[in-house]
């Protein structure tokens, strides 16, 4: 690996992907020597269980100059990927990229014009998404939320397919939080933002990685690591409902002295109501309250957010 730093750092989290690796192979390398920059690619291998890590230790004998393999001791998830790439990584803009070629690689020159253009971070609209139905609404219902709750403002939360100037990366690298948004912590940092609409192709091969708790616990992650607003919104609500009740009483109280006791049947089901009601809105309230416990408890614990079993790269050049 030369000393000198490249110009462009492709970051890509693998996962099972042994089934489409070759075929990125073939279109990544020669999209990349088509621009004409000095780059490197970082693959990072999060604790793939099929032929993945052996694919792309062939890959770097064949690529040295250009690849580096950096290789999980156990499964981590996708973002903690992306922030270990983002820790090795070198280049003057850093590219984050899928590996199942539904971003085609062919599409970023498109990224790198506009990092050109002075933005500090890119972000990609899927055109025409090729995800099943309910992942698509899915992701309209949670950008809406998020849009409300929190200052994020990302048109397409679930495409890793972005840039990154060097500034935002190395503040990126700063933040030592387990659980985190990559580009939404981005998006924090950055001080002019733009999104490009992209292609989305079919999966060519394999399955998608995320699962309905998955997608869930992430927007999860990504709305109470950004904000308090769902704190805040709960306390109000808890405090609505508590004037409510004390109103409500009163007035069957008032009720009961100038009109007398109601039939036995309307009171207990009046009971019965305002109980599950109150009920509903505590679990809901715990629930949300332990999320937040949780994310402090997994931070306090200060363990590592990854292991390194090896990293597969040529020596640096002295100086």
């Amino acid at each position: 690996m030369s000393g000198a730093a490249p110009e462009i750092s492709l970051v890509i989290p693998v996962y099972n992907e042994e089934a489409v690796l070759e075929a990125l192979f073939r279109r990544l390398y020669p999209a990349l020597d088509a621009t004409g920059r000095s780059y490197e690619i970082i693959f990072v291998n999060d604790g793939s269980r099929d032929r993945s890590t052996a694919i792309l230790r062939e890959q770097y004998e064949r690529r040295a100059d250009v690849t580096r393999v950096v290789l999980f001791a156990a499964n981590f998830g996708q973002h903690r990927a992306i922030l270990a790439g983002f820790a090795y990584a070198r280049g003057r803009y850093l590219i984050t990229l899928d590996a199942d070629l539904q971003n085609p690689p062919e599409e970023i020159p498109r990224v790198l014009a506009e990092l050109d253009a002075g933005h500090d971070y890119v972000g990609t609209i899927r055109l025409q998404r090729q995800d099943i139905a309910w992942r698509r609404w899915a992701s309209r219902f949670i950008n809406a939320l998020r849009e409300r709750t929190t200052k994020i403002r990302i048109t397409d939360h679930g495409c890793m397919f972005r840039g990154y100037a060097r500034t935002i990366v190395d503040a990126i690298n700063q933040c030592t939080e387990n659980n985190t948004f990559v580009p939404a912590l981005a998006f924090t940092f950055s001080s002019s933002p733009t999104e490009i609409k992209v292609r989305h192709e079919d999966r060519s091969a394999g399955e998608s990685k995320y699962s309905m708790y998955q997608l869930i616990k992430l927007n999860f992650d990504l709305m109470t690591g950004f904000s308090t607003v769902p704190m805040q919104l709960f306390s109000a609500f808890g405090f609505a409902v508590s004037v409510l009740s004390v109103l409500f009483g009163a007035a069957l109280v008032v009720r009961r002295l100038v009109y007398g006791a109601d039939p036995a049947e309307q009171g207990v089901f009046t009971l019965f109501a305002i109980a599950f009601l109150l009920i509903g809105v505590t679990l809901f309230g715990l629930g949300l309250l332990g999320e937040y416990i949780g994310r402090i408890y997994e931070e306090v614990r200060r363990r590592p957010r990854y292991l390194v079993a090896a990293v597969l790269e040529r020596p640096q050049d002295p100086p």
